[in-house]
């Protein structure tokens, strides 16, 4: 049976949210959509006070302006119809683990909006950063993730990465229970 959509409506306006890199004349809207993504994932987790530390700190326009600013490190932002609903950071690695040498790669953060989530964007952005973090060859790439966000750790798992480590990532007093997951440089780039 063919469908034929009223053009005038908003499922055929929808269009498939875009992944750009960001740039330093980004620095507000990542600043946004990082504190927004942050907070709607975990806030239940703190006091108001350490949250909004915590925030003012991790998702300051000085923090992102510097993030945006270094060669060593990517930003992305996702849109959908010209709204932000996402965006990602890759870099060298800073996780503390016995096993990270200068060459590794870090999936910083990587958040989309829960109404943005579970529709192949969030694959599509894992992708663009994979290739951005091997862009000069394979290499060991690493992730942080809280120790209870099971979904994150069975997208990563089925990425190639597997634990490693554990450690403490502090919001104000409260002190995250965090695991480190690392993917060994891919010879053959078969990951699916």
């Amino acid at each position: 049976m063919e469908s034929h959509l009223n053009p005038q409506s908003p499922l055929s306006r929808m269009q498939e949210p875009v992944i750009r890199r960001a740039t330093v004349t980004d620095a507000q809207a990542v600043a946004e959509i990082g504190a927004r993504t942050f907070s709607e994932t975990f806030a239940h987790l703190y006091p108001p006070e350490d949250l909004a530390g915590f925030l003012a700190e991790a998702y300051s326009l000085e923090q992102t302006r510097a993030d945006l600013a270094d060669p060593a490190k990517a930003v992305w932002l996702v849109e959908a119809d010209g709204v932000v609903v996402g965006y990602a950071l890759a870099g060298p690695c800073g996780l503390p683990h016995a096993e990270v040498t200068p060459a590794c790669g870090e999936l910083k953060r990587f958040y989309l909006l829960k109404s943005s989530q579970n529709g192949g964007t969030g694959r599509r952005l894992f992708d663009e950063i994979m290739a951005w973090l091997e862009r000069d060859g394979p290499r060991d790439l690493w992730i942080g993730v809280w120790s209870e966000n099971f979904g994150a750790q069975r997208f990563y798992a089925r990425q190639g990465f597997s634990k490693v480590g554990e450690y403490g990532f502090k919001v104000g007093s409260t002190v995250d229970h965090e695991f480190i997951l690392k993917r060994v440089a891919q010879r053959d780039s078969t990951i699916a």
